[in-house]
Formats: structure tokens, C-alpha cells, sequence
């Protein structure tokens, strides 16, 4: 006599919900109050990009030109990399540790999870990006056409693109050793591409047209439009909504990515 098996529940999305701001701060303050308890992970965020632009100004002490050349674009890719390690295995290890599947049994929707963990990360995007555009500008003497608070603000929508990414892949890799494979995928074609090392348009044709459709090539654009340019152009204008644009739009699908995986 057979025993009967029972099938595998099937896996239930979270249950649409509307966006409300008191769920979103909560789950915000939730995981800032996480991060605080994580003394290297603040590190990582706060000090590094910091540590890499004071490197970089002595690497060049002889050539300071070649520091105003490419500081600029270093000053917006440093917190891109860094808010994306860092969001992306923050995120993972609450899926595996099955705090995301308890609070998607609850009365939150998806929308207040993916802007709760926006807006935290966020609110240490605009720490690190003061510091680093700070330290840049005015203790290494980053020499810029136009407004250091430009520079700012790219820097800011630079790692918000990060994060944004960061939540998005986290929901592919299985462990934290797999979410940071996710780096050479989806950062290092950005970085050679993106106009740092040569201008976009030297280089083969398919690569230009590869190099167009990536936000990190228009955030490079967006800081040397500051770096050359007195007043807010309209390049930089456009540069700096493609790049909020792509934020927004892989933060949508970060929050569609998310699902429960019990009945």
C-alpha cells in the first residue's frame, strides 16, 4: 500500500497592498537600527569611498590634472559600488534568514518593504555622498567648473542607482558569496564602459551602443558635465533623470521580484 504524497504548496505572492508612509518608515527604521549594530558594514559605506578618493589624489600628486580629470567620475562610481555590495547582501541575508518571508505574512505591502529599504539606504547614500563629495572638493582640492552641490547631487543619484540595484539582484543569488559574483556582471561592464577610461564615442561602434543603454555612462556624463560646465546644462539635466529614471524603474522591479515562498 502506497502512503499518498502530499504536493509542495505553491508559492503565494505577498498580497497587494497600498504604499503608506507610517509601514515605510518603520521598516526603514528597522533596518537602520540593523545597521547600527554593523560596525563594518557602516565602514564600508562611510569611510571606503573616502579612503579610495584620498588614495587616488596622492596615486596622482604629481599630475593633480589627472586627479581634476577623473575625480570627478570616481567621486559618483565609489558609493555606485559600495551601496551595491552593501544593499545587495544586507537584502540577501534577510531572505535567507527568513525575516523577509515573516514580514511578508504581515499587513506590508511589497511597495513598503522596497521603499523602507530605499529610504534607509538611502539616508546613508546622502551621508556618504556628503563626505565624499566634501572631502573631494574642499580638503583635496578637486578643481570643478560648476557646483560642487551638482557634483553632490549626482554622487546621491549614483548610489541610489546602487541600491536600487543592489535589492534588485539579491533576489537571484542563493548565498552572499553569490551576491557579490553579481559585481563582475553588473558593475564591471558599467565601469569599462561608461567613458572613464576613454570617451565613449572612440570606441567600437556595438560597444558606443552598448555603453548608451547603461545608467553608470550617464552618471560618468552627468560628472563631467559639472566638472567643465558653469551652469546646469541641459546634457546634465538629462543625465541626471536617466539616471533617478533607472533607480526608480529597477527599484519597481526589485519589488516585483519579491515573493512568498510558503502557502
Amino acid at each position: 500500500m502506497t502512503t499518498p504524497t502530499t504536493a509542495p504548496a505553491p508559492v503565494r505572492p505577498a498580497p497587494t497592498r497600498p504604499l503608506t508612509l507610517s509601514r515605510t518608515t518603520a521598516t526603514a527604521t528597522r533596518v537602520l537600527r540593523q545597521l547600527a549594530h554593523d560596525p563594518r558594514t557602516i565602514a564600508l559605506l562611510l569611510v571606503i569611498p573616502c579612503l579610495m578618493l584620498f588614495l587616488l589624489r596622492y596615486v596622482f600628486d604629481g599630475s593633480p590634472r589627472t586627479f581634476d580629470n577623473i575625480g570627478a567620475s570616481l567621486l559618483g562610481i565609489f558609493p555606485l559600488i559600495t551601496m551595491f555590495l552593501v544593499t545587495s547582501i544586507a537584502t540577501l541575508r534577510e531572505r535567507t534568514s527568513g525575516t523577509l518571508e515573516r514580514l511578508l505574512a504581515m499587513p506590508l505591502g511589497k511597495g513598503d518593504l522596497i521603499a523602507g529599504y530605499a529610504l534607509a539606504f538611502g539616508t546613508l547614500a546622502i551621508v556618504q555622498s556628503a563626505l565624499a563629495t566634501g572631502l573631494a572638493v574642499w580638503l583635496l582640492g578637486l578643481d570643478v567648473t560648476g557646483s560642487p552641490w551638482l557634483l553632490l547631487l549626482v554622487a546621491l543619484l549614483d548610489a541610489l542607482l546602487g541600491t536600487a540595484l543592489g535589492l534588485f539582484v539579491s533576489a537571484f543569488a542563493a548565498s552572499e558569496f553569490q551576491a557579490v559574483q553579481f559585481m563582475p556582471a553588473v558593475i564591471f561592464p558599467q565601469l569599462l564602459l561608461c567613458g572613464l577610461f576613454t570617451p565613449r564615442d572612440n570606441m567600437h561602434p556595438a560597444l558606443e551602443a552598448i555603453s548608451d543603454v547603461l545608467p553608470m555612462s550617464y552618471a560618468v556624463d552627468g560628472m563631467n558635465e559639472v566638472l567643465r560646465h558653469t551652469d546646469m546644462t541641459t546634457a546634465f539635466v538629462r543625465d541626471a533623470l536617466i539616471v533617478a529614471g533607472c533607480a526608480l524603474l529597477v527599484l519597481a522591479l526589485g519589488a516585483a521580484t519579491l515573493r512568498r515562498r510558503t502557502a
